[in-house]
């Protein structure tokens, strides 16, 4: 999952960016409201964790003007503002969550976790499809109890497929989530990401769950037979496994 961090002091930016990695978390930090705010408009990430005292445009301001502009992605605020009224603001203004410092690093792993299995509409960390399981506390894939391993991008382009079960997911889209718009290899590489995953799933048991929607991109196939299509992709186009 791709973390955005608001966080001025780098020493801080280091050590929480240090502690989302270990936890299996990309992260791209920013230190200022004005970069921040710039970047949740510009990309799809599944969180953003924010620092309320900016020196620019606090964070109040960053998650009101993100929600005025209908930007999708839930905000976690991380600070050490204890205050009641601080947090009262923050929830007012549109956070998802708020976390005091000095954290638990598990404690913040799991609000962390929790706040993106509710933006997406989960209550409980396992993510399912047929017999196929994803853990997203722990990052174990499994299919009929038999783990699967995967590489990291693979892992993260399965996690992605599932979080969005049913909606058309385009190249780009992939793209976004595994790089986040810097250093981008060419599209292809999703292609091969897609076929290796498509044969450790395969021979694990889990059939073809991964479709191909020619000329848009992927998509996990749901039990039911509708799909939804994401904001980026086209509606109603026929779907074949590749």
């Amino acid at each position: 999952m791709r973390i955005l961090l608001v966080e001025p002091n780098a020493r801080k930016a280091e050590e929480t960016t240090r502690h989302m990695e270990r936890a299996g978390f990309t992260v791209d930090h920013v230190d200022t409201g004005h970069d921040g705010l710039g970047m949740l408009k510009s990309y799809n990430y599944d969180l953003a964790v924010m620092e309320v005292r900016l020196k620019d445009l606090d964070g109040f301001e960053v998650i009101r003007v993100s929600r005025a502009a209908r930007v999708p992605t839930p905000v976690l605020v991380l600070s050490e503002e204890r205050d009641a009224a601080t947090k009262v603001k923050a929830f007012s203004t549109g956070a998802d969550d708020y976390v005091t410092r000095p954290y638990e690093s598990m404690e913040l792993t799991a609000r962390m976790q929790a706040v993106i299995r509710r933006s997406k509409g989960y209550s409980e960390p396992t993510l399912r499809a047929g017999p196929l399981e994803l853990c997203l506390d722990s990052r174990a894939v499994s299919v009929q109890g038999h783990s699967v391993h995967l590489t990291g991008k693979e892992y993260m382009i399965l996690e992605l497929l599932l979080l969005r079960k049913g909606m058309v997911l385009t190249k780009d889209a992939f793209l976004n989530h595994l790089y986040g718009g810097m250093d981008e290899p060419e599209m292809k590489i999703i292609d091969v990401f897609i076929c290796k995953l498509r044969k450790k799933l395969q021979v694990a048991g889990a059939g073809q769950l991964i479709a191909t929607v020619w000329g848009q991109g992927y998509v996990l196939r749901d039990e039911t037979p509708a799909l939804s299509v994401a904001p980026f992709g086209a509606p109603r186009a026929q779907v074949t496994v590749a």
